[in-house]
């Protein structure tokens, strides 16, 4: 896996802390960071995801990818899947994420709690690398 992060600056200026990256399989993902009105040369104009949201935002993705395929690989009629992710993290640098918190919300036609509670023991245990 593979992927380029270009800093753009804000519209096209270097004077902002916009990025974008752009994956192996050819997707572009906008970046920005958080308004720093101390400094306002070193802050982003909230534009885009900060960085580490899109790294939240990439293992509620990873997890919740699984739970619908497992499901639906037990022959489960999955119908909607979401999961709200709340974390933690490091109050120095660097502000890494401490504790990561989701909720699951799966639904479909005749689906078990049981299945549900196993296909995502299975993400965690497993399969989701995130």
């Amino acid at each position: 896996m593979e992927c380029t992060v270009t800093w753009t600056g804000a519209a096209g200026t270097r004077s902002g802390m916009g990025l974008l990256a752009e994956t192996g399989s050819g997707h572009v993902l906008a970046m920005d960071g958080a308004p720093d009105a101390a400094r306002p040369e070193n802050g982003g104009q909230n534009l885009a995801p900060r960085p580490m949201e899109t790294v939240l935002a990439g293992t509620g993705g990873c997890t919740a990818y699984d739970v619908v395929l497992i499901l639906r690989r037990g022959r489960h009629d999955v119908r909607g899947c979401s999961v709200r992710l709340t974390s933690e993290r490091a109050e120095t640098d660097p502000k890494v994420f401490t504790a990561i918190h989701m909720h699951f919300t799966v639904t479909g036609k005749g689906l078990s709690a049981t299945a549900v509670e196993r296909a995502i023991a299975m993400s965690h245990d497993k399969y989701c690398s995130a």
